[in-house]
């Protein structure tokens, strides 16, 4: 699982879906070239990528190394912001739930749900590269450790997370590369 690249701008921020600036397509490239450098055997065979612009942007150049297309995954996307939180607040709505539990967050959805929804996902796309976000990352690895903190981890751009499955269990095997500077 591949965070996205460094976007153009930052979540909750002005622009709703920004897509990648020069050093996230840089980092793109990046990902592609760790994945391409894997044995034939542990090389993803699919590119699944949560429908955001700054994750299919990273996904696209493995897609386009393995010769496949970019498979959209929904359940994979931006955590949910409340309806009730207008844009100019979703930096803030979200800064207030990395301080807590997952149990914690509020809004118009279970978030707990959400988070097991993301590993159910992860656990049937064996053999995949998975391009999503900073939150989705925290979820799947907070409960696969039993760490219920929103944020467990801090993922950096285009680092890779590798998880296990055998289509049934699923099992985290290493983290990525945590980012030297906090997210927001």
């Amino acid at each position: 699982m591949i965070r996205h690249g460094r976007p153009a701008a930052t979540w909750g921020g002005e622009i709703d879906d920004p897509g990648l600036d020069p050093e996230g397509l840089a980092q793109a490239r990046g990902a592609r070239d760790w994945l391409m450098a894997l044995p034939p055997s542990e090389r993803p065979t699919r590119v699944v990528s949560s429908p955001l612009a700054r994750c299919r942007e990273t996904a696209q150049p493995t897609a386009d190394a393995l010769g496949v297309a970019v498979r959209i995954e929904p359940a994979l996307g931006e955590i949910p912001t409340p309806a009730t939180i207008a844009r100019a607040d979703r930096s803030a709505w979200l800064q207030a739930a990395f301080k807590g539990d997952w149990s914690e967050i509020r809004g118009d959805i279970d978030y707990q749900a959400w988070r097991a929804g993301i590993a159910r996902t992860l656990t049937r796309l064996g053999h995949a590269a998975v391009f999503s976000h900073y939150v989705a990352l925290n979820g799947a690895v907070s409960m696969l450790t039993g760490d219920e903190r929103v944020l467990s981890f801090r993922p950096d751009h285009a680092s890779i997370t590798v998880f296990e499955t055998d289509g049934r269990t699923l099992t985290l095997v290493a983290r990525g590369a945590e980012a030297s500077t906090a997210v927001l």
